[in-house]
């Protein structure tokens, strides 16, 4: 009888909606971390370009580097969040 209900209703039949929640694989967040430091490697040399051509050397390395890893954090962000709510609009 269980057999057949857990065919009918899945494995996860049983279990209260907390318990039915995947948890993220690591798969998902595999390429977070070399995004990440790709997008500020992509932003320093941005700022070295705009430096040795507008004369303004450190400052545009240092704001670049900033701004890169601001857009590493967003994505970051964006990606748990979109996870997170896929999660909780799945149906049971």
């Amino acid at each position: 009888m269980d057999r057949d209900r857990e065919s009918r209703h899945g494995r996860d039949a049983g279990k209260s909606p907390l318990q039915r929640r995947s948890i993220p694989t690591g798969a998902e967040f595999a390429g977070i971390g070399l995004q990440f430091g790709l997008t500020i490697v992509v932003f320093v040399f941005a700022g070295v370009w705009l430096d040795a051509r507008l004369h303004t050397s450190p400052w545009l390395v240092i704001v670049c580097t900033f701004a890169g890893a601001f857009g590493g954090f967003y994505s970051i962000y964006r990606r748990v969040m979109a996870v997170q709510q896929r999660n909780e609009r799945k149906p049971e």
